[in-house]
């Protein structure tokens, strides 16, 4: 097996930096979409078999240095009673979305064997099929909990941060139950066959870094916590992190994922080698000319050379219509210009 990936994401010496890219396996692979035109989302995350295929997909086509389970982030929370809907071109929606105590109360902590099958079996199958380590992944608590809060995506967090500030009790109340769910599904996908797992905090820059520090961080340190009990690496990703790398850095994972909006010198200078740094392109950049791609990619190679160890990846989840041509560039770019670490 190909462990470039997994020594990485421990500080250990690389031949090359390695790369994988978040969303890859999606919409903008032609392969993807016509496996998606004979069913729809929900149905294609809970078919093993057509969902450990989409997995491989990238892997095969690409050449990227990991896989990641296809699955998505809200799956839990569907399984802890909420109703969950993907509306084409409108994404997830809740019919009912947790706003009271009553509500928080009707909720369970899941158990996986028994709630989440179908992930559980998708990931054996990719094991007994992969060349390369397969990521497990979950959304980390506080970014779970807008979803479940909002009733879907949100442009402001009005009634997210209307519950935290307002309703204290309610809010902390939910976050406890889903930071064990949280725990309990990532450990689950650890048993069946992953080999590391990344916890996304997508909208954790939606808070200010006071509000960060008490309302989303303590949670998802937890869950990096329990995770690094069972021996994987734990990469844990922060979007829009500018303001609060250093609070995540606090949170002891493995890996810190970092978004295109902060410079990675400056992260890899803050993390002070406590952790590895995952990043952090800006997924439009694969819009670009070749060279131009070429050149962006040659600078964050140069400035992830000084962390303790760098895998390469985009800042944020790969944009439907990015031309496939562009990433496999992106992916053979980063292969062939990091092999100088052979001779380091």
């Amino acid at each position: 097996m190909n462990d470039t990936f997994l020594r990485a994401c421990k500080g250990e010496k690389t031949d090359y930096t390695p790369v994988w890219i978040m969303r890859q396996a999606g919409r903008y692979l032609p392969q993807y979409r016509k496996i998606r035109a004979d069913m729809d989302f929900l149905t294609l995350c809970k078919t093993p078999e057509k969902a450990a295929e989409v997995s491989i997909q990238p892997v095969d086509i690409l050449g990227v240095d990991a896989a990641i389970l296809f699955s998505d982030i809200l799956i839990p929370a569907e399984k802890m009673g909420l109703k969950l809907r993907f509306l084409e071109n409108k994404g997830p929606k809740f019919g009912n979305p947790v706003r009271t105590l009553n509500d928080v109360k009707k909720l369970r902590v899941i158990t996986p064997d028994e709630d989440v099958p179908y992930v559980l079996e998708t990931i054996k199958i990719l094991r007994k099929e992969l060349k390369v380590p397969l990521i497990g992944f979950a959304g980390a608590p506080y970014t779970l909990a807008t979803y479940m809060i909002e009733g879907g995506s949100s442009k402001n967090f009005l009634t997210t941060k209307k519950l935290m500030y307002a309703e204290p009790e309610i809010y902390t109340s939910l976050m406890e139950k889903v930071t064990e769910t949280t725990i309990a599904y990532l450990s689950a996908q650890v048993i069946a066959g992953a080999q590391a797992v990344q916890l996304f905090d997508s909208w954790a820059g939606s808070l200010s870094p006071s509000d960060y520090k008490t309302y989303a961080f303590p949670y998802a340190a937890r869950v990096v916590k329990a995770l690094k009990q069972t021996g994987v690496p734990v990469i844990y990703f922060v979007n829009d992190c500018a303001g609060i790398v250093d609070l995540a850095s606090a949170a002891d994972s493995d890996v810190l994922g970092i978004c295109w909006r902060i410079d990675l010198k400056k992260a890899v200078s803050t993390l002070k080698g406590r952790a590895s740094v995952q990043g952090n392109m800006d997924p439009c950049l694969l819009y670009s000319p070749k060279s131009t791609i070429e050149k962006e990619a040659a600078k964050i190679l140069k400035k992830g050379a000084a962390a303790r160890g760098h895998i390469f990846n985009l800042g944020h989840g790969i944009l439907p219509d990015t031309p496939v041509d562009n990433v496999k560039f992106l992916v053979d770019t980063v292969h062939q210009k990091s092999t100088w670490k052979q001779q380091a």
